[in-house]
């Protein structure tokens, strides 16, 4: 099986040599802003920190890994979300919502997937040009409509909070870019959880409203927050993950038909190309509480670590040959999704779309192709999630 031609390198957001990206043990970086952190990109490594009860997600706290450089008010308004709390807060937060994204609920949503995945590429597979972009017509919608309908989001304001995430993810956007987006996506999300609260709805914002205890505003301003995180992460990651799933599989057409003459192999090409691109590289960040040891390196209290997934998901001393992409590595032990505790709350619902994403599009469209080379692809190398801005392709 061939290695997949090499993608562009995504930002940096350390100086220094470059080494810090090939798993080796805890080193010293510093970051765009000055600040100086240790980097874990060793496997074993970034599971430990994701692990170790020394370690906070609080980033608020002083040292908290900042890798964008940028300084953001803290606005009281913005409760701490599941990403931020340690416990004891944050085992009864992720209980609260936990069941939204079991294995069974999600599977029952499987129907509703297909649906959208269908009638996005019957729309595309129309268009008389045969050619596409597929990030816009139908690598960017499915998952937004998805998440949208989960959490009770009206799809027809997709444009705007695509746009807010945008801003909010690209490492060139400005504090007062960032601060605005930030204010008008929460401010929105204020407004539809108050309608909620007056007319409940049957989706996972109006179950949530539901478990309201008596003090409504706190259980609210909570609700905005995390009602922020799961919009965002749910439509911007799956989608990121299409498009550079498609170009990494149309790049080995032996695997592409491994898959559809074999749909049972999807889930772990699925899990591959998790390892491969692990695009949210440096949400997993971790400041120390206390002093400890990690990989024979000791990290002291208040010492910031960022945890380099990317890295850790190519470590040659868990994964052979880990620059080649193989659909039959089943490579579940990939940290793509997080460690421990904080381990993505979204994943069943990503590896649900992703399987059902790559088996309809391979299927449907068996001569998609790239319309560019990979040198003209616009990619997201300036962004805290790994991606692209647009995917010509043509059938």
């Amino acid at each position: 099986m061939q290695k997949t031609e090499s993608f562009p390198p995504r930002a940096c957001p350390f100086h220094g040599d470059g080494s810090t990206t090939e798993p080796g043990p805890l080193k010293k970086v510093t970051l765009r802003g000055g600040q100086e952190v240790w980097a874990a990109s060793r496997h074993a490594d970034v599971r430990a920190v994701l692990t170790d009860p020394a370690f906070s997600s609080n980033r608020a706290a002083p040292n908290f890994p900042n890798p964008t450089g940028r300084r953001i008010r803290r606005d009281e308004r913005f409760k701490p979300t599941l990403i931020m709390l340690d416990p004891p807060e944050h085992g009864p937060a992720r209980r609260a919502v936990l069941g939204e994204f079991t294995v069974k609920r999600l599977a029952a949503l499987g129907p509703r997937i297909q649906q959208i995945v269908d009638e996005h590429l019957d729309a595309m597979l129309a268009k008389e040009s045969r050619t596409a972009d597929l990030v816009a017509e139908f690598a960017l919608p499915v998952p937004s409509l998805v998440i949208c309908e989960l959490l009770g989001v009206p799809y027809a304001d997709h444009d705007f909070f695509q746009s807010a995430s945008k801003t909010l993810l690209s490492q060139k956007s400005t504090t007062d870019e960032v601060r605005a987006a930030a204010d008008a996506l929460r401010d929105y999300l204020d407004k539809l959880v108050t309608a909620k609260e007056a007319d409940p709805t049957d989706d996972l914002i109006g179950r949530q409203i539901a478990r309201y205890g008596p003090d409504r505003a706190d259980d609210h301003d909570a609700l905005v927050s995390l009602s922020v995180l799961l919009l965002i992460a749910g439509h911007e990651t799956t989608a990121n993950m299409i498009s550079l799933g498609t170009v990494a599989l149309l790049q080995h057409p032996d695997q592409v038909e491994a898959l559809r003459a074999d749909p049972s192999k999807t889930p772990g090409a699925v899990e591959e190309l998790l390892r491969e691109f692990t695009i949210a590289e440096f949400v997993t960040s971790r400041v120390a509480v206390a002093d400890t040891v990690v990989g024979g390196v000791e990290v002291k209290a208040g010492e910031g670590v960022l945890t380099l997934g990317n890295a850790a998901n190519h470590d040659p001393a868990v994964f052979s040959d880990p620059e080649r992409i193989d659909v039959t590595r089943g490579a579940r032990n990939h940290i793509a999704f997080g460690y421990g505790a904080h381990q993505c709350l979204g994943q069943n619902l990503a590896r649900v779309e992703l399987q059902v994403v790559f088996d309809t599009m391979f299927r449907r469209v068996p001569t998609l192709r790239v319309d560019a080379p990979m040198s003209e692809l616009s990619f997201k190398d300036d962004a805290t999630v790994y991606g692209l801005h647009s995917l010509p392709v043509s059938w």
